[in-house]
């Protein structure tokens, strides 16, 4: 094993118009043409015409990925600028009606919104995806499965969604709600080895219920694309410091997990639904809920369990060079995630605003700023 564990981080952004902030249903072909010009192979559209992703290349530190990930957010909004557009990180829209969303024409977009039907045009979201990269596929496999009762504390830290269509929806993180609507998304299994998670892929191939396992959509899985072990459960984060952050928990809890087999090797069903209930308590209350411990039979804060991940992990996140980017999670955990920052900005404008509406412009004009700073 590399003991580097490389990483890669992908972020998805919605496209808006710069005045209203208003998504923006078909994607302008001069903004993303300029766009694709100025960042390349970096730059591609999603699901949606609203939406973009940007990828980062391989790193090694947290520095060179800070500054290309700063590089990538100005060079984008620089460019939408100069369309009259602007990009908003976070992971729902406060305003974009699902219903009037357009899916981008391509073969593979055809192929998942016949598929998906109704719930591909309600796939208004953008998420947070970071790679992590180690040999062998039955490491990845083994695990997928250990890394699984961490995967709440990630979401939690990563809230940026607590508005849906025009509404405050009263959950931090709204977007998983409407993403696991889809099919193979949520928590995997528990496969114990890599021949159960062969065995699940190729009998979905083999049936043609998908052509491939980039079809399984869940919260941590195995890349097919690159040798890494892909999380996918995080929103998109609307600072980049939040996004480094996050990343790099991951990455050294990876690195952790591989040189601790032992770590959570016995994981049962009981196990599994706890994780189930704690990545609710993530989505529900963010950093302010509480966790189920099943060894201790207790509830821990968010805060708390931050505290005790990091010192877990920390001479991890040394030996990676890392350990400021993971520190920044307990910062997180103590001012809040964008969901809270938008709530904050949301009820200090309704005091003043003449409608909600302008109340949510508010929230969108924060969001667009944060997204640049």
């Amino acid at each position: 094993m590399s003991d580097t564990c490389r990483f890669g981080i992908e972020e998805e952004f919605f496209v808006v118009d710069a005045e209203t902030k208003a998504v923006m249903r078909r994607m302008p072909q001069a903004f993303f043409d300029s766009a694709k010009q100025r960042l390349g192979d970096r730059l591609k559209g999603e699901l949606l015409q609203s939406q973009v992703e940007l990828t980062s290349s391989i790193h090694s530190s947290f520095d060179t990925a800070r500054n290309e990930l700063k590089a990538m957010r100005g060079a984008l909004g620089q460019v939408a600028a100069e369309h009259g557009l602007a990009i908003l990180a976070s992971g729902t829209h406060p305003t974009a009606l699902w219903a009037t969303q357009r899916a981008n024409d391509t073969p593979r977009s055809d192929s998942v919104m016949h598929d998906l039907q109704m719930l591909g045009q309600r796939n208004i979201v953008c998420g947070l995806h970071v790679h992590v990269e180690f040999d062998d596929l039955s490491r990845r496999v083994d695990v997928m499965g250990r890394i699984m009762p961490y995967v709440p504390l990630l979401v939690a830290l990563s809230t940026s969604s607590p508005f849906w269509q025009t509404r405050a929806t009263g959950l931090m993180g709204y977007r998983l709600a409407a993403y696991d609507e889809l099919p193979r998304t949520g928590l995997p299994e528990l496969f114990r080895s890599e021949a159960d998670y062969d065995n699940y892929i190729s009998l979905l191939v083999e049936t043609r219920v998908i052509e491939d396992s980039s079809y399984v959509w869940w919260a941590v899985r195995p890349s097919r694309k690159y040798p890494t072990l892909e999380l996918r459960a995080p929103d998109c984060c609307t600072r980049v410091e939040d996004t480094l952050a996050i990343a790099a928990l991951y990455r050294t809890l990876v690195r952790h997990l591989i040189r601790h087999p032992e770590i959570n090797a016995n994981l049962s069903p009981v196990s599994r639904a706890l994780m189930q209930e704690n990545k609710w308590r993530a989505q529900r209350y963010g950093v302010h809920g509480s966790f189920v411990d099943e060894t201790r039979r207790i509830t821990l804060s968010v805060r708390d369990v931050v505290a005790e991940t990091i010192d877990q992990v920390m001479e991890e996140a040394e030996a990676l060079n890392c350990a400021a980017e993971v520190a920044h999670c307990l910062d997180i955990a103590t001012r809040g995630t964008s969901a809270d920052g938008q709530l904050a900005v949301w009820k200090s404008a309704l005091s003043l605003a003449e409608t909600p509406h302008d109340a949510l412009r508010a929230v969108k004009t924060w969001i667009a700023q944060e997204t640049l700073q």
